[in-house]
């Protein structure tokens, strides 16, 4: 397991108002919600094509990025801010939406593959993988040829406090990860109890 600290926070999601708040944007929301508790502003910035903030966590400066490529060439706009400010690939924590998990369930880890999802498969196709991941639970439709229009659609308003729940949880993990290690923020992470969809009031 990397022990290099985190320097660059990505979440990946597609731009516009079409997909805002979708299922598939998870990531770009866990980047919102670090911005906020910054304080942060993401701005776009043309020449790594995505909205990019400085912002200090648990008093360790990093970089926050949503890419705007569109989620199929999110590796494009990782290359280019990792390489403009000398990032290493071990440095680098990425946020997306995971359909093998239920809504509010996520999970931290380091390495793997990329699980059927395009925006972690172009990163990976550019600088490899040796990246840690966040896993935000969205659920899955249960058929496979449902999947594209279940990741673009919205999710419910009980789906959506789950996840918001689990956003709030992983910024509230991130800063035990910067100062006290990897393992100690996914026993904080890992542990919470993670209410079921039917125990939520509609």
């Amino acid at each position: 397991m990397s022990g290099t600290p985190i320097r660059l926070v990505v979440g990946l999601g597609n731009p516009g108002p079409t997909y805002a708040r979708t299922r598939h944007n998870a990531g770009f929301g866990f980047v919102d919600e670090l911005a906020r508790r910054a304080g942060a502003s993401l701005r776009i910035e043309s020449r790594h094509q995505g909205e990019v903030a400085r912002a200090r966590i648990a008093e360790q400066e990093l970089w926050l990025l949503k890419p705007m490529t569109y989620m199929n060439l999110s590796g494009t706009a990782v290359q280019s801010l990792a390489a403009f400010y000398k990032i290493p690939l071990d440095a680098v924590l990425v946020a997306h939406d995971e359909l093998d998990f239920p809504p509010g369930l996520v999970r931290l880890k380091h390495g793997g593959g990329a699980g059927g999802h395009n925006g972690l498969r172009d990163i990976m196709a550019k600088l490899g993988e040796s990246f840690w991941r966040l896993r935000i639970g969205i659920g899955h439709p249960g058929e496979r040829d449902a999947v594209l229009s279940y990741v673009l659609g919205r999710p419910t308003t009980v789906e959506a406090g789950l996840i918001d729940d689990a956003l709030c949880a992983a910024a509230d993990a991130l800063p035990v990860m910067l100062t006290e290690g990897a393992q100690k923020a996914m026993n904080q992470l890992h542990s919470r109890t993670t209410p079921a969809l039917a125990d939520r009031p509609a």
